[in-house]
């Protein structure tokens, strides 16, 4: 009997102790997981765009700004990672001299800038948070411009292959990484403007009378 009393308690311990930090947790992560799904319905790729965030998402994340930040820095991980791929690729059709290696290169070449552009995205997007208003609207235009054209050399990388009769796999393979760096970067900059509008709106409303 003695035995069975402890045993008992032992699992009642245990019930406390799993709702006592788990549920909470599981809270926590619901409640991540309604921000994001909020948030994301102004992306054009919202499966992506939750798929993408919410294992980066915490308690701490809580407002659109955070948010956006964490939009941005996928995006640079992701230009960074097709980046390594397609020097890669490159690479090895560097001895070939064959218009598919010229394909891949010029690809390359718009990745790298669209790295850049990205990763400069990111930077200004923190200077903006330090310089508080009297420079917003000059950051979010830099923001906005950078983003813009990382997107653009991300199609002009696509649209690059159409002419061109890489192995079907390569091909197929490149396209789909520089696809994805092009969604997750859009979707950033949707969160990024939702982010400054309203910004704008809470600025606006502070000021009148």
């Amino acid at each position: 009997m003695a035995h069975n009393r402890i045993s008992f308690l032992l699992i009642l311990f245990t019930i406390f102790c799993i709702t006592r930090f788990v549920e909470p947790a599981c809270q926590r992560c619901s409640r991540s997981r309604a921000f994001v799904q909020k948030r994301c319905q102004s992306t054009l790729y919202y499966n992506l765009c939750v798929q993408s965030l919410l294992p980066l998402v915490n308690s701490k994340i809580q407002t659109q700004e955070e948010l956006a930040q964490v939009a941005l820095s996928v995006s640079l991980a992701r230009a960074l990672y097709t980046r390594a791929y397609v020097t890669k690729v490159a690479k090895l059709l560097q001895q070939t001299k064959t218009p598919d290696y010229f394909a891949v290169q010029d690809c390359l070449s718009q990745i790298n800038d669209g790295v850049t552009q990205i990763a400069q995205s990111v930077k200004e997007f923190r200077q903006m948070s330090i310089d508080g208003e009297k420079q917003f609207l000059w950051h979010e235009s830099n923001v906005q411009s950078w983003v813009s054209a990382a997107l653009t050399d991300a199609t002009t990388c696509i649209d690059g292959f159409s002419a061109y009769t890489i192995r079907g796999k390569v091909k197929a393979t490149i396209k789909a990484k520089v696809l994805n760096v092009a969604q997750v970067t859009s979707n950033a900059l949707a969160l990024f403007n939702g982010y400054t509008a309203r910004h704008r709106a809470s600025f606006r409303a502070k000021k009148k009378p």
